[in-house]
């Protein structure tokens, strides 16, 4: 039994009552969904209406330490800021005479590094010498002794 099978172009022929106006219905129905689309974007970037005002809201000022107060903390004391000498730990010492050297100092907890004699050691301190357990910091080479540092004594 054979059956007709229509090819694609007899479907869509201009003779074919039912294939044109289904085009023609999809073709206009998307020009209608791309224009509403646009006129629903364009609408939505429009400016506020006149009679909108900006409501906005001040919150009250709080006051931390009351309400830490309230609620059971113990009052808080300023801390102090370190001292100098804790900043440095003397970890080593290199003495070569009265203007060469090195030492390992670790500066604010950080790992250990050599500085020789005349390098910058901290913001405004200098390796002044070097000798035997003992290292001088000072702001120039030839100013007085800001700060000495000794090593640890043996165990």
């Amino acid at each position: 039994m054979l059956r007709y099978r229509p090819s694609f172009a007899t479907v869509f022929s201009t003779s074919s009552r039912v294939a044109l106006p289904a085009a023609s219905l999809l073709v206009w129905g998307a020009v209608a969904f791309s224009a509403v689309t646009w006129g629903l974007r364009w609408s939505a970037t429009g400016a506020a209406p006149s009679n909108a005002t900006s409501v906005t809201q001040t919150l009250p000022e709080v006051d931390v330490s009351a309400a830490a107060r309230s609620l059971g903390a113990a009052p808080v004391q300023a801390a102090a800021a370190p001292s100098l000498a804790s900043r440095f730990q003397l970890l080593g010492v290199m003495a070569g005479g009265p203007d060469a050297g090195a030492a390992l100092i670790a500066v604010d907890g950080k790992p250990a590094k050599p500085y020789r004699v005349g390098a910058a050691v901290a913001e405004g301190l200098l390796l002044q010498s070097a000798q035997g357990r003992r290292v001088h910091l000072g702001a120039s080479m030839d100013g007085p002794q800001t700060l000495a540092l000794e090593l640890p004594a043996k165990k």
